[in-house]
């Protein structure tokens, strides 16, 4: 039985990633704002990157955007003639086109390797390649439009990105018997996350320039093509079995535009790697917050264990402001955040990352100390970072650790 459009408004898109979840929140998201048709464009929905895929001979080139209204009813047709659920075209035709649906049972389940309020993620086999694929299987219960459109953004974004440190979006199938999506990327053996935790791995120095070189310029890639990732931290940067690193989960993922500001939620970014404008309630940030993140994964690989752990978002603040020091004034002043009065401590805390970090090898600690500035114009960008020490690692583009 086919799957048919709901049209009440009864689901609730994905949640907000949970305070003080910590490094357990992996398949959090946002709250969904509504998106207005065509030219329209809600809080937060953020524009698709420019060329959106291979078009179809003939067609004529447009950017892709989820805020787009339904597609033109020839591309729908089209599209539902290739294979394309109705539904999913109708909502998301501009995040599908150019690609063929894959069928659902062409794929083996091997093992299921993660799981999240709306998603499943499986390691499988591509019976037709016998390649071992990661399959991450996205439910729609009753096909809310607005969730749709949200896991359109995630599959125009990993579209748009193509760079060796940032996992690969192989293509899409779907099952005629169920109202689900499947994303297939390519596999990785590992997440950063877990090798950290086994007790039987142990990060040499130089192997932590070299995962930090990777995982810096996989965010200089999505930076330079205006995409926020918003979660970075250890789960969501997979290792293979050569030791290369690739960004992954996009699911948190945002298109900004350099020359025009758009207010955009601060509820991103698992709370033990979110920067303190995000906990200060900013709406408007740029590449600063995943720059936060890295730095937070580069001390928690050198520390052996995540350097603040906060439980509460009043928690995360207050460890911040100990180790990397309060706002000065000035910035109070001019970033003009709206929980400034009332997380804003009466004495001034002093910048102590070189003193608690005494025992880290010394030309980690200018990257640190530029990644963990409290203002994010002075973590600079990911460009930079990779010019510094801690970075200039003798490996070669594709090589792993």
């Amino acid at each position: 039985m086919g799957c048919v459009l709901g049209r009440e408004r009864g689901a609730s898109p994905p949640p907000e990633p949970a305070e003080g979840a910590g490094g357990e929140a992996e398949e959090a998201r946002v709250r969904v704002p509504k998106v207005e048709a065509a030219n329209g464009g809600g809080e937060d929905v953020g524009g698709g990157p420019p060329g959106g895929g291979k078009q179809r001979r003939g067609r004529t080139s447009r950017p892709s955007d989820p805020r787009r209204s339904n597609p033109p009813k020839n591309l729908h047709g089209e599209q539902v003639a290739a294979g394309w659920p109705s539904w999913l075209s109708a909502v998301a035709g501009e995040a599908i086109n150019g690609w063929t649906p894959r069928r659902a049972d062409t794929f083996e389940k091997l093992d299921k390797i993660g799981q999240g309020t709306y998603s499943n993620v499986y390691k499988a086999r591509d019976t037709l390649t016998g390649n071992i694929v990661a399959l991450k299987k996205v439910r729609f219960d009753n096909l809310e439009p607005e969730s749709v459109r949200f896991m359109a953004r995630e599959i125009l974004i990993s579209r748009n990105l193509d760079h060796p440190n940032i996992v690969k979006l192989q293509g899409l199938a779907t099952s005629r018997m169920s109202c689900s999506l499947y994303l297939v990327f390519e596999y990785m053996e590992h997440d950063l996350a877990g090798l950290a935790a086994s007790p039987e791995v142990n990060f040499t120095e130089p192997q932590v320039k070299c995962y930090m070189h990777q995982l810096l310029s996989g965010l200089e890639h999505c930076h330079n093509r205006h995409v926020l990732h918003r979660d970075i931290k250890g789960s969501n940067l997979l290792i293979d079995n050569d030791g290369i690193l690739k960004i992954a989960d996009f699911g948190l993922a945002y298109i900004f535009d350099p020359n025009r500001k758009q207010p955009m939620t601060s509820r991103v970014v698992t709370l033990w790697y979110r920067p303190p404008e995000l906990l200060l309630g900013a709406t408007d940030y740029g590449v600063g917050v995943d720059l936060w993140s890295a730095g937070c994964i580069l001390a928690e690989l050198l520390a052996g264990k995540p350097i603040m752990p906060g439980r509460t978002e009043v928690e995360q603040l207050h460890k911040i402001f100990k180790l990397c020091g309060s706002p000065s004034e000035e910035y109070w002043k001019k970033s003009k955040l709206p929980h400034a009065t009332i997380f804003k401590p009466q004495q001034p805390y002093k910048r102590c990352i070189a003193e608690t970090f005494k025992d880290f090898p010394a030309s980690s600690l200018p990257l640190i100390e530029t990644l963990l500035a409290i203002d994010p114009a002075e973590r600079r960008t990911a460009t930079a970072a990779l010019q510094s020490d801690p970075s200039k690692v003798s490996t070669q583009q594709g090589n792993g650790c």
